[in-house]
């Protein structure tokens, strides 16, 4: 029987998990487990929620600090009733990106602030309507198409880093390769960080990084915030975005649902307001945006340990650390071509992680609907195509994912009429699986 030790309950005697048991959210082990427990999901979340700002300009610092300040409020609008970390989202790479080179830094951060609301919208109406609807409008043959089309789009940016320093990035890819292949459990997990941090010695030794920033950092201070601006012709790039976020959250509650056999559906909108309100926190500061964390979820399996206490002290620690200037110096310190070799293996993960997607949803790529919208939609989000009306600018990411949604259902809606796709009729697809990068 569970002990009251607070706001947790203390499992059993807060030193061992019993074969077959789980730490549940509501619970904890003693206070230095929990704690160390707390520090390995700093660490499983690290290496990827700094890739994003090293990638797109932003500082690591105030990226940290909104992440953990992100977490906190996760764990308040879910009552501490569903563990997770939030983390820069992969999905804010490209139209970030694209934003900073027609608009600046201020624009690409008035369209998180934007994606943030938008989620927090589709949150509230979740939480009123259900999450059934999110899996009608998005199945998985739209789902994998539009987080496939997100991850080869930005296959020229990972080259253009690539050219900046050769060597450097051969060898950061061959060190995530051998880490994710020798590697097992967290260290496994864990690849794109460590070969990250080999690529990183070999810069060194190169004398491609430049420490001038490092040693004129400070110990303790405030990261840099930065305000947003709104463009319109930038914040319809952005619009896709949501559509991933809201597939990752609900593949996370489902994940942890299936962890610790509980019901989590009826926390899915508050997760998905949460997770809108601390993107839209983040990119009124100056951070990238938000989202649930599958590193983390690989910590839990391995503990067993589902205890939300562990994130509180992961928030705790992210935010101290995002207080240290001269840490934030060294993160930013990563040469590009570091960063390219780790962001060739990082988009070609999320392209690939559409196509399978399809394969645990067994889509059925012989019915015309779902293999003419998924060509199509890929071709435009690869090529990167471009439409222009008025001030409005619509890029490959933002027209792919109009047209992997459109043309899904005009088609399926046509093949029902006509009798030519028995496979469109609603229950035709099983749920979409979680999106993990």
């Amino acid at each position: 029987m569970a002990r009251t030790g607070g706001f947790w309950q203390l499992h059993g005697d807060g030193r061992t998990v019993a074969p077959g048991a789980v730490v549940a959210p509501e619970e904890r082990l003693s206070w230095p487990r929990t704690v160390g427990i707390g520090l390995q999901h700093v660490v499983a979340m690290f290496g990827a929620t700094f890739l994003v700002p090293l990638i797109t300009g932003f500082p690591p610092s105030t990226t940290l600090f909104f992440s953990a300040v992100g977490t906190a409020l996760f764990l308040l609008l879910t009552r501490g009733r569903l563990p997770s970390y939030l983390g820069s989202s992969f999905a804010f790479i490209a139209p970030i990106s694209a934003a900073q080179a027609s608009g600046g830094p201020g624009a690409a951060l008035g369209g998180v602030v934007v994606t943030g609301v938008l989620l927090a919208l589709v949150g509230l109406l979740v939480h009123r309507a259900g999450p059934g609807w999110i899996e009608r409008l998005l199945p998985p043959a739209v789902t994998g198409t539009i987080v496939a089309l997100i991850g080869l789009n930005l296959a020229p940016a990972a080259w253009n880093n690539v050219k900046g320093g050769p060597v450097t990035a051969v060898v950061t890819i061959a060190a995530i390769v051998l880490a994710s292949v020798l590697l097992r459990g967290l260290l496994g997990r864990l690849s794109i960080l460590l070969g990250v941090l080999v690529g990183y010695l070999v810069a060194v030794v190169r004398g491609e990084v430049d420490f001038s920033a490092v040693r004129a950092a400070d110990w303790v201070g405030l990261p840099t915030f930065s305000t947003p601006a709104f463009d319109l012709a930038v914040i319809a790039v952005f619009v896709p975005v949501v559509l991933v976020l809201v597939a990752e959250n609900v593949g996370h509650v489902r994940s942890v649902a299936a962890l610790t056999g509980r019901d989590l559906d009826p926390l899915t909108g508050r997760a998905l307001v949460a997770d809108g309100l601390a993107t839209t926190l983040a990119g009124l500061g100056g951070g990238s945006g938000t989202t649930t964390y599958a590193e983390n979820i690989g910590v839990m399996a391995a503990s067993r340990v589902y205890s939300t206490a562990a994130y509180a002290v992961a928030a705790g620690a992210a935010l101290v650390l995002s207080l240290c200037p001269k840490f934030g110096a060294v993160i930013a310190s990563v040469p590009v071509g570091v960063l390219g070799g780790a962001g060739t293996v990082l988009y070609g993960l999320i392209g690939v992680l559409g196509a399978r997607i399809w394969v645990q949803a067994r889509v059925d790529f012989s019915r015309p609907a779902v293999l003419t919208s998924a060509g199509v939609a890929l071709v435009i989000g690869i090529a990167d195509y471009t439409l222009t009306v008025g001030d409005l600018t619509l890029t490959g990411i933002a027209l792919g994912t109009v047209a992997a949604v459109g043309l899904y259902h005009l088609m399926a809606a046509l093949g029902r009429w006509r009798g030519t796709d028995p496979g469109a009729g609603p229950g035709s697809e099983p749920a979409t699986p979680a999106y993990r990068p």
